[in-house]
């Protein structure tokens, strides 16, 4: 059996009784003395806790205690509380007996009574044991239902786990399967790895004012997700600002700075009034930072200064502005190889890393697409009134072709928005037929066709040279160089692909050097036969 521990205030006013010290006080219900009168529950110990001015009343309590249940060993303890009514000085009290109390959860089982004291010293003691610095169950007595009977009254204990409460916990799993469906937008998704990501994202946003880091290909649904969660949040009272979107692909440059942390009259040419910033309208609210990863480097130092300490300077400016918002970013770069070449910042990355969530694109979700199909012919209807189906025939052929293998979905959720407009536009009295489908599959195969041989060309230069060497490429070399190194590897040696590339200009020459004029060509942009060969890898 654990040993049975109370920690309880003393009572000025109903542990004295109405008749004071008198022998007719056991006449009256005094809390802290009722709760070592029954029978069938004994306490080994009680801490009582008292102020110093109540050491009389608190030494014949102790007394009445011990005369009424023998087995209780009466502890007192005084506390310093100039005002009980002070919630601030309450608090830091109580929270200083706690945490200084020598607790023993192995061997002991302990209740806080909260009948007694002022109700700040109440919720106080709520608070302390909710946040488990009193490892304790409440403990709450109610008097005798005939006054002055001397009886002990009522006993009842709260357990703060909620989790035991059948009904609660049922409450708590219908508010989070609404908070689950209301970041999927209320589409009964079925795939698993998905479903989770978002059961965590749900977790996060409502534990934790954190930055969070959304990542995923173009079209996955990253911009969609954080307005969710900035809903949610504002649902659960965690912010009261506003959502304030940017997309930073489109800030580069020297506008980047101004646009998110404002700028002073006259900081440059053209500032003719003072302009806010993005971070300063996200005050009291969340920042969405969509395609992070495209910030300059000067950028990325002020935001994450703006992130550590909630301060920046404008540009221009020579006192810092302040603004306390919530931070959620999205990409579709891999920020660690950016980092790894440096065009990311490290220590910016370690800060909005901390929970880091990547979305699957639509072709890895293909047990989605069918809840997502219908969720897109709800949009339209909302969006157009106007209703727009199926035939059963042509849902089958749809469905069978999206969930196919034939199907890339290269703009994920983009290409199947689109589908699903096109074919509603050219449905006949609101009815989508398979020839509406059969046209709308032959249009998708060629735009995916299409990107296809324009990624294999980029691809080609991809392969031998980095970013910067293709940023800085007029278009006629690239076009160019795509199409020698494509015959490059197309041929078994330098002769031969000389002899292709250059097979109309040779007839006019003398000299035949095709070999040479390609070397010469290739080291141009320090390239040779052998690294472009080397290099032949698909991307």
């Amino acid at each position: 059996m654990l040993k049975q521990i109370v920690i309880g205030l003393l009572g000025p006013t109903l542990d004295r009784g109405m008749a004071g010290d008198g022998p007719d006080r056991w006449g009256s219900w005094r809390p802290t003395v009722s709760v070592c009168q029954h029978d069938d529950w004994v306490v080994d110990q009680f801490d009582m806790i008292y102020q110093p001015k109540f050491q009389k009343l608190a030494n014949q309590v102790a007394d009445d205690i011990r005369s009424v249940s023998p087995e209780t060993d009466v502890r007192l303890h005084t506390v310093e509380m100039d005002d009980a009514w002070d919630f601030e000085g309450v608090f830091a009290t109580l929270y200083d007996f706690a945490t200084s109390y020598p607790f023993d959860t192995d061997n002991c089982e302990y209740q806080v009574h909260i009948t007694t004291g002022t109700h700040v010293a109440q919720i106080c003691l709520f608070l302390l044991t909710e946040s488990r610095h009193f490892p304790a169950k409440l403990l709450q007595t109610s008097p005798p239902r005939r006054k002055n009977s001397g009886q002990p009254g009522q006993l009842k204990t709260i357990d703060l786990d909620l989790s035991r409460y059948d009904q609660l916990a049922q409450r708590f799993g219908l508010e989070q399967t609404r908070s689950l469906e209301f970041l999927k937008s209320g589409i009964p998704t079925r795939n698993a790895a998905f479903n989770r990501t978002i059961e965590q994202i749900e977790h996060v946003a409502i534990q934790s004012t954190d930055p969070i880091l959304i990542t995923g290909p173009t079209g996955a649904g990253k911009s969609q997700l954080a307005r969710r969660v900035y809903q949610l949040k504002k649902q659960r009272r965690q912010l009261d600002g506003p959502l304030v979107e940017v997309n930073c692909a489109t800030i580069r440059g020297d506008t980047a700075m101004s646009t998110l942390f404002g700028h002073t009259k006259g900081a440059f040419t053209g500032a003719v009034t003072a302009r806010k910033g993005l971070l300063t309208e996200a005050n009291g609210g969340m920042l969405f930072l969509d395609e992070v990863g495209e910030l300059g480097m000067d950028e990325q130092t002020m935001l994450l200064r703006a992130i550590e300490e909630k301060r920046f300077l404008a540009v221009g400016a020579d006192k810092e502005s302040a603004s306390d918002f919530q931070l959620t970013c999205g990409t579709n770069r891999n920020l660690l190889a950016d980092v790894a070449n440096g065009r990311f910042r490290e220590d910016l990355l370690a800060r909005i890393n901390l929970w880091s969530f990547q979305l699957p694109g639509l072709a890895q979700r293909r047990d989605d697409i069918e809840p997502n199909v219908q969720y897109e012919l709800e949009q339209l209807a909302r969006h157009t009134g106007q209703q727009v189906r199926f035939n059963a025939e042509a849902r089958r052929h749809f469905l069978k072709f999206a969930i196919s293998s034939d199907a890339r979905w290269s703009a994920n959720f983009r290409d199947l928005n689109a589908a699903m407009r096109r074919m509603a536009i050219m449905a006949t009295a609101g009815r989508i037929t398979i020839d509406v489908v059969d046209d709308e599959i032959n249009r998708l195969r060629r735009a995916w066709t299409s990107i296809e041989n324009s990624e294999n060309d980029n691809c080609d230069l991809q392969s031998i040279l980095n970013d910067q060497q293709i940023e800085a490429l007029d278009l006629f070399d690239v076009a160019q160089l795509q199409t020698v190194i494509r015959t490059c590897r197309q041929s078994s040696n330098l002769s031969e692909a000389g002899r292709k590339l250059f097979a109309e200009s040779r007839k006019h020459r003398k000299t035949l050097n095709d070999a040479d004029r390609l070397r010469k060509y290739l080291a141009k942009f320090k390239l040779d036969w052998a690294s472009v060969k080397k290099q032949n890898q698909p991307c």
